[in-house]
């Protein structure tokens, strides 16, 4: 079971400096958060002034604000009020420009290489009776609340083995703010708790060849 720590990313300052972005994720696995050398990229951003976005050419994204108010987006000079916890997809080749009506905000960033991949963002509500499973090629991002995971039932043909020799293996591990646990087929981790979860989803675009 594999949790991405937020506390333990390391923040890289934007060109024009206006905010700051830590990278959850990237395939393949850039060298930087800004270098572009992937198809594709999860990255929460702290944007603290107004001005230009970076424009990633070949790229689409899905952009939500996670925490803060509003930020207004002007995609090829037309406005978007964008209100926290409504994803909202643009093309990474236009030009886009933020203002910050009510203060800093913080925003969830996916972006993919257009035609290769496809990038899906749902904001759902944890529910303390009921799992949510993260399965292979999701992520979910602890928005908001209190929440544990633990990883899913073992799958049918490897109940046989011995499982006395992991006693703590499928103790509940607490989640803090903005952690990310990565999805699997095998054991599916299972979040329970209170508050909001992201739930990133990267698809790979499937070509008909005539």
């Amino acid at each position: 079971m594999e949790i991405i720590r937020f506390a333990e990313l390391r923040p890289e300052p934007w060109r024009n400096g206006g905010g700051v972005t830590r990278e959850l994720a990237s395939h393949p696995k850039a060298a930087s958060a800004q270098d572009g050398a992937w198809d594709w990229r999860v990255s929460i951003a702290d944007v603290g002034s107004a001005g230009d976005f970076s424009t990633f050419p070949g790229m689409e994204r899905v952009i939500t604000v996670i925490d803060g108010e509003l930020l207004l987006l002007t995609v090829d000079g037309e406005e978007h009020p964008l209100e926290k916890y409504r994803p909202f997809r643009f093309s990474g080749e236009a030009d886009s420009s933020s203002a910050l009506p009510t203060g800093d905000i913080r925003d969830l960033n996916v972006i993919a290489r257009a035609g290769e991949f496809k990038g899906y963002t749902s904001i759902i509500e944890l529910s303390k009776k009921r799992a949510h499973p993260v399965f292979e090629g999701q992520m979910a991002v602890l928005l908001e609340g209190k929440a544990s995971v633990s990883p899913g039932a073992e799958p049918a043909d490897a109940a046989d083995g011995d499982t006395a020799t992991a006693p703590t293996a499928d103790e509940p591990v607490e989640l803090a703010r903005y952690d990310t646990v990565v999805g699997s087929d095998t054991r599916s981790p299972e979040i329970l708790g209170r508050g909001f979860l992201a739930v990133i989803s990267i698809d790979r675009v499937e070509h008909v060849h005539s």
